[in-house]
C-alpha cells in the first residue's frame, strides 16, 4: 500500500473525541466525601454539559501553549495529514515501507534501533539490483565491444518493463517479474557463453548444436589441471550460473515492488524515459561512438531466434549437400593412379595458422624453422611446394578441420560433422583405402576413447593414445610428445616390412594450447618408451604463468610449432625414402589472444616428395617453393582441396 493513503481521513473515522476531565491535582482530600452515594435520575442530561467545554475543566498543555492551533476535526485532519507526509518522507528515503512490515520481527528490530543504517542498506541493495537488471540488459556478446560507453545508454527494455510491471495486479506482477528475471538471466548466461566462444573460436555459442562442445571443455579441463581441478571448476561454474538466474529473479521482483509502491512517480519517470528514448532514437544521438537509444537485448533474441531457425535450415539442407559427390562411383583403379607405390603421410599439426608465419612475435622464429627445415629437406633430397587454405573453424574443434580437408565439404559445425560422419562420402584418406592398393592407418594421439569414425575415414587401423605405448607425463592436453608420436608411428607400421605401400593420417597435438610446457626435440634413439621426458616436463613453464600473458602465450605458441614443424621435417629426414611423400598443414588458426581479433582463417599446407614428378603434378597451383608459402601463393577453401589434389593425381571423376 501507499504510504501517503491516509493523507485524507474520513471526518467520521478519524475525529479524535473530546478528552474526559481531569480532576485538579491540587483538588482538597474531602472532595469525595461530597459526592453524593446515589446519583440523580437527571445527571445523564447535565453530564454532556459538563463535557461540551472540555478545556476550560482541564486545559491541555499543547493548546494552552498555542490558542491559534486546531481543534476538535480539523485538528485532527491536520494532524493526520502531517503524520502522512512525515510517513512519505520516510518512505522515499527507505524505499522499503512494506519491506519492513512483512520482515521477521528480529529484522523489523533491528531496522527500529537502526533506521540510518536500514535505510542506508535498503537503498544500496536497491540500487545494486538496478545495475544488475540494467549491466544484463546493456551486456555486449562481443569482448570487443565491451567499454564503458556500452553501459551509458538508455536500453528500451527497461522502459517497456517498467510500464508493464506497474498496471499488473500484485500476484500478476509477482509471477511476471519473476519470469522478467529468469528470462534476463538466461540472457546473460548466453552472452556469456558468447563471450566465451567469441575468444577461443571466433564465433558465438550456437544454442542447437554447441551443448556437445561442454563434455570436451570438461575433458580438456581434466587434461590440463587434473580431475579435482576440473571438478572445482565445473562446480564453480554450476554455482555461478545458478547466482546468476537467482540475483536476476529476485532483482526484478525488488525493483518492481519499489515501482508499485511510488506509480505515481513511477509512472511520470517511465513516461520520460519513454519520450527521451523515442527522440533519441529518431535523432540517432551516439555517446562515444555508441546509439543511446539502445534495444540491444532485443536485438540478441532475435539473433539468437534467427541462428536458431539458420541452424534447422542448414542441417537439410546440408544433407542433401553431403549426397553427391563428383567422385562416389569413380572404379578403384581410377583413383589415385600417379601415387601407386607411395608412402602418403596427411599429418595435421594443431593450430599451425597463418599467424604463426605472419605475426612479429611468432614469425622469426616460425620462419627461421621453416627455412632450416627446407635447407635439411633439399639436402636430404626432398623438395617442398606451399599454399594457403581456408579452414572451416577457428581457434578449436579440430575435427571439424579435418572432416573438412578430406571430405571436400565444408564441415564448419557439429551438426554437419555428424551428418557426414554417419555417411558414406568419400574421403580423401577412403580413396587410398578404396583403390585396395595401400594399407591404412591412424596415428591418433589426441583420442583417449573409442573413435567410430575410423570406419567413415577409410582407415584400416587407427592407434590412439592408447594404443602408442607412452610411458612418459603428458604436456598439458597433449597426452604426448610429437616426436614420441612420430617413433611410434616408425615402430608399430612405417619401419616393418610391408607387401602394400603405406597411406597415414597423423594428427599432431605437442602445439595445442595452452602451449605450456613443450616438449623439447632429442635424438631419436633416446625416445624410448617416453619415460625420458620425465625431466623434460618437470623443467617446462607452467600453463597458468603463460597463457594469460599476451606476450608470453604468443611466444610459447611460436615454440610449439617449431617444435612440431621439426620433429615431423626430421622423421622424413631420418625415416622417410624416394617414395615418402608428406602433405602436411594446421587444421586452424590458434584462438584470438594469439591470432588476433582480426585474424583471418588461413593455415598453411606443403606437399613435400622425393620423387620430383609428384611435385610436378602441381605446378598448375602456383604454390611457393620451400616450406613457406609467401603472400601470392593462392588461399584456397579447405573444403576444395580432396577433389584438386585427386584430379592432380589422376583420379577420374564419376559422380
Amino acid at each position: 500500500m501507499s504510504s501517503t493513503t491516509n493523507s485524507h481521513p474520513s471526518p467520521d473515522l478519524d475525529r479524535t473525541p473530546p478528552k474526559e476531565p481531569e480532576l485538579p491535582e491540587t483538588a482538597p482530600e474531602t472532595a469525595p466525601e461530597t459526592v453524593p452515594e446515589t446519583v440523580p435520575e437527571t445527571a445523564p442530561e447535565t453530564a454532556p454539559e459538563a463535557d461540551s467545554t472540555p478545556t476550560q475543566a482541564a486545559p491541555d498543555a499543547d493548546t494552552a501553549a498555542d490558542e491559534n492551533a486546531p481543534v476538535g476535526a480539523d485538528a485532527a485532519a491536520g494532524a493526520d495529514q502531517d503524520a502522512s507526509a512525515d510517513v512519505t518522507t520516510d518512505a522515499d528515503a527507505s524505499l522499503g515501507a512494506e519491506e519492513t512490515a512483512e520482515a521477521p520481527p528480529a529484522v523489523r528490530g533491528w531496522r527500529a534501533k537502526h533506521p540510518g543504517a536500514a535505510r542506508s542498506v535498503t537503498c544500496t541493495v536497491t540500487s545494486l539490483a538496478a545495475v544488475l537488471v540494467l549491466f544484463a540488459l546493456l551486456m555486449p556478446n562481443e569482448p570487443d565491444r565491451f567499454r564503458p560507453a556500452v553501459f551509458l545508454r538508455l536500453p528500451v527494455e527497461a522502459i517497456f518493463g517498467a510500464a508493464v510491471l506497474m498496471v499488473l495486479p500484485k500476484t500478476l506482477r509477482l509471477i511476471t517479474a519473476v519470469l522478467a528475471g529468469l528470462s534476463l538471466g538466461a540472457m546473460t548466461v548466453l552472452n556469456l557463453l558468447d563471450l566465451g566462444f567469441n575468444e577461443f573460436l571466433g564465433r558465438g555459442f550456437n544454442v542447437v548444436l554447441d551443448w556437445v562442445l561442454f563434455d570436451d571443455a570438461r575433458t580438456y579441463l581434466e587434461d590440463s589441471m587434473g580431475k579435482a581441478g576440473a571438478v572445482g571448476v565445473v562446480i564453480a561454474v554450476i554455482a555461478l550460473v545458478i547466482a546468476v538466474f537467482a540475483l536476476m529473479a529476485l532483482s526484478v521482483v525488488r525493483l518492481a515492488n519499489l515501482l508499485a509502491r511510488h506509480s505515481g512517480r513511477a509512472t511520470r519517470a517511465t513516461l520520460v524515459a519513454g519520450t527521451v528514448w523515442v527522440a533519441c532514437s529518431a535523432l540517432g544521438v551516439q555517446f562515444a561512438g555508441v546509439q543511446f537509444a539502445a534495444r540491444s537485448t532485443a536485438g540478441a533474441v532475435q539473433n539468437r531466434v534467427d541462428r536458431v531457425q539458420a541452424t534447422l535450415k542448414d542441417e537439410a539442407e546440408f544433407a542433401k549437400i553431403a549426397k553427391k559427390d563428383a567422385f562416389a562411383k569413380t572404379p578403384p583403379d581410377q583413383l589415385v593412379p600417379d601415387l601407386r607405390g607411395k608412402d602418403v603421410i596427411f599429418a595435421f599439426i594443431e593450430s599451425y595458422g597463418r599467424s604463426a608465419i605472419e605475426d612479429p612475435v611468432t614469425a622469426p622464429g616460425v620462419d627461421a624453422t621453416l627455412d632450416d627445415k627446407t635447407a635439411a629437406l633439399s639436402k636430404a633430397g626432398y623438395a617442398a611446394r606451399s599454399g594457403w587454405l581456408t579452414s572451416a573453424t577457428y581457434g578449436g574443434s579440430s575435427w571439424l578441420g579435418h572432416s573438412t580437408f578430406l571430405s571436400g565439404l565444408w564441415i564448419s559445425n557439429q551438426a554437419r560433422y555428424r551428418t557426414v560422419t554417419a555417411g558414406e562420402h568419400l574421403t580423401l584418406t577412403g580413396a587410398f583405402q578404396r583403390t585396395g592398393d595401400w594399407r591404412t592407418v591412424g596415428i591418433m594421439p589426441g583420442v583417449q576413447k573409442n573413435w567410430p569414425e575410423g570406419k567413415f575415414y577409410g582407415l584400416d587401423n587407427v592407434y590412439d593414445s592408447r594404443e602408442l605405448g607412452y610411458k612418459g607425463p603428458k604436456f598439458s592436453w597433449s597426452t604426448m610428445p610429437d616426436q614420441y608420436a612420430l617413433s611410434a608411428y616408425q615402430r608399430l607400421e612405417h619401419g616393418k616390412k610391408r607387401d602394400k605401400p603405406l597411406m597415414s593420417e597423423i594428427i599432431l597435438t605437442s602445439s595445442h594450447q595452452p602451449w605450456a610446457p613443450i616438449p623439447k626435440t632429442i635424438p631419436w634413439d633416446e625416445v624410448g618408451d617416453g619415460s625420458v621426458y620425465e625431466d623434460i616436463q618437470k623443467d617446462g613453464k607452467k600453463a597458468s604463468d603463460v597463457f594469460y600473458d599476451s606476450t608470453k602465450v604468443k611466444e610459447e605458441y611460436g615454440r610449439s610449432i617449431e617444435y612440431s614443424v621439426t620433429s615431423l621435417i626430421d622423421y622424413v629426414v631420418k625415416y622417410g625414402d624416394k617414395n615418402t611423400v608428406l602433405v602436411f598443414l594446421g587444421d586452424h588458426q590458434p584462438l584470438a589472444r594469439v591470432s588476433g581479433d582480426d585474424a583471418d582463417r588461413d593455415v598453411p599446407i606443403s606437399i613435400v616428395a622425393h620423387d620430383k614428378s609428384v611435385l610436378d603434378k602441381i605446378d598448375g597451383w602456383n604454390w611457393t617453393e620451400g616450406l613457406k608459402p609467401d603472400d601470392t601463393a593462392p588461399v584456397w577453401r579447405m573444403d576444395s582441396f580432396r577433389d584438386r589434389f585427386l584430379t592432380a593425381y589422376g583420379s577420374t571423376p564419376h559422380p
